[in-house]
Formats: structure tokens, sequence, C-alpha cells
């Protein structure tokens, strides 16, 4: 069975999942390659922070981490969402089963198959999509973390 199967097989959520995979990795991608320059970053932030202003500096260095975070939520939610989603179709595909059971009765197993596969695929896809997700939120957050924390000691250890 070739993988256009299987996505056939597993209907509208596993083009959900797909289409929310390819959002999701398109983020990933764009804070690969923007959040690792953590030196390029403090500097930045030092630039837009005004020493000289009295408003509270740690609360500007803040503000501009806070504005690195931008699209994490969309990972952050699609890692949530994911699984969710695959849930969703196991229980459609079990529900089909069901259905097919009370159609035909329980005197050919191949009735129910095409309900089980569907939530198996369904399953898999959603932990599928989920995984890597939560595992570039962490990534990310992390780094973001420790720009903040080096930011802040370069930046408030210096006045």
């Amino acid at each position: 069975m070739i993988l256009m199967d299987y996505i056939e097989k597993g209907g509208i959520i596993v083009y959900i999942l797909i289409a929310l995979n390819a959002i999701g990795f398109t983020i990933i991608l764009w804070k690969f390659f923007t959040l690792p320059r953590k030196n390029a970053m403090i500097k930045r932030i030092k630039n837009k922070t005004d020493l000289e202003s009295n408003s509270s500096i740690i609360s500007q260095i803040e503000y501009e981490v806070k504005k690195l975070e931008s699209g994490l939520t969309y990972i952050k939610n699609i890692a949530t969402i994911a699984p969710l989603l695959g849930l969703l179709g196991t229980v459609i595909g079990v529900y089909k089963s069901f259905e097919a059971i009370t159609a035909n009765g329980l005197g050919d197993p191949t009735i129910f198959s095409n309900g089980i596969a569907i939530a198996l695929i369904t399953t898999i896809t959603g932990l599928i999509v989920a995984i890597p997700h939560h595992i570039a939120y962490n990534h990310f957050i992390f780094m973001i973390d420790a720009i903040e924390l080096k930011a802040k000691k370069e930046i408030v250890g210096s006045k």
C-alpha cells in the first residue's frame, strides 16, 4: 500500500493534519533559521533598549524577547490539536466499524476492518504530526529563555 492509499483511507482528518503539518513546519523552519543567532538577537535587543529611559530596562528586554516568541503559539497549538484530531479519527473509525457490524452482523470480519483502518491511520498521523511540533516548541522556548537570560546579564549587568 502506498502513502496516498493511507492518506485517502484516513479521510478528511488526515488531510487536515497534513495541512497543519505544513503550516507548522514552515514556522519551525523560519524559527530554526532566525533564533540561533543569539549574539545578533542580543545586539538587536541592546539597540532597541533605551538605557537612559525611566522605564524599566528589564521590562524593555522582556518586551523584545516576547516578540521573538511570535509564531510559537501556532506550533504549540498544532502539537496539542494533532493528537486530538487523531483521536477524533479513531472515534469516527470505530463508529464506522460498529455501523458495519450493525448492518451486516459479525459473520465477516472484513466488514468492519475499514473502520479500524481509519482509526489506526488517523491516530498514527496525529502522533506523527504532534511529536516533532512538541519537540520544536520546547527547543525554541529553551533558546528564547537563553537569549533573555544573556540579554539581561549583558544589558542590566553593564548598567
